[in-house]
């Protein structure tokens, strides 16, 4: 199985492809470049670069994180518009989304839903070693752990079903 995980924000889009199995394998994690200055022009970006990469690694899921309500209105409105193109675009390639709270992420990837952004990022470290020599923003391994979660959570159901698992 291969999953693709998006930590979506307002500027950087962080993603990452995962291939599922024992154990699991970081294909490719980065950031999507958006680089318009307003709104639309952002989320045309997206698509484009998010299309293109459902395109090239042909994933069997898209996990994404849930919308975190900050206390700035503007930037949730901004964010949740962002999620709207990826899950738009990852149903119009008919590729399966999970979506999974910040909590969650926490929970699965470090052990509990209060671990810090550095306690996530050493169970990474553990997890995936390929991702040690990784040099990036927050949003790649947010990106990274939102891919490893759906890992944990829907493996064993897809190892059940088998690859072909698009509706």
């Amino acid at each position: 199985m291969i999953i693709i995980g998006i930590d979506p924000g307002t500027t950087a889009i962080g993603f990452a492809a995962l291939e599922s199995g024992r154990p699991p394998h970081l294909l490719e994690a980065g950031l999507f470049p958006i680089a318009a200055c307003d709104q639309s022009g952002r989320l045309a970006e997206l698509h484009r670069a998010m299309a293109g990469l459902i395109a090239r690694i042909k994933p069997d899921a898209v996990a994404v994180e849930k919308l975190f309500f900050a206390k700035n209105a503007k930037t949730a409105m901004t964010v949740a518009e962002a999620r709207g193109v990826i899950l738009l675009t990852a149903a119009l390639a008919r590729v399966t989304v999970y979506e999974y709270a910040p909590v969650e992420i926490k929970k699965t990837v470090a052990g509990h839903g209060g671990a810090d952004k550095k306690a996530v990022e050493k169970m990474l470290f553990l997890t995936l070693p390929e991702t040690r020599t990784i040099r990036a923003r927050d949003d790649v391994f947010d990106a990274i752990a939102v891919a490893l979660t759906c890992h944990f959570l829907e493996f064993s159901r897809f190892n059940q079903q088998g690859r072909d698992t698009k509706k």
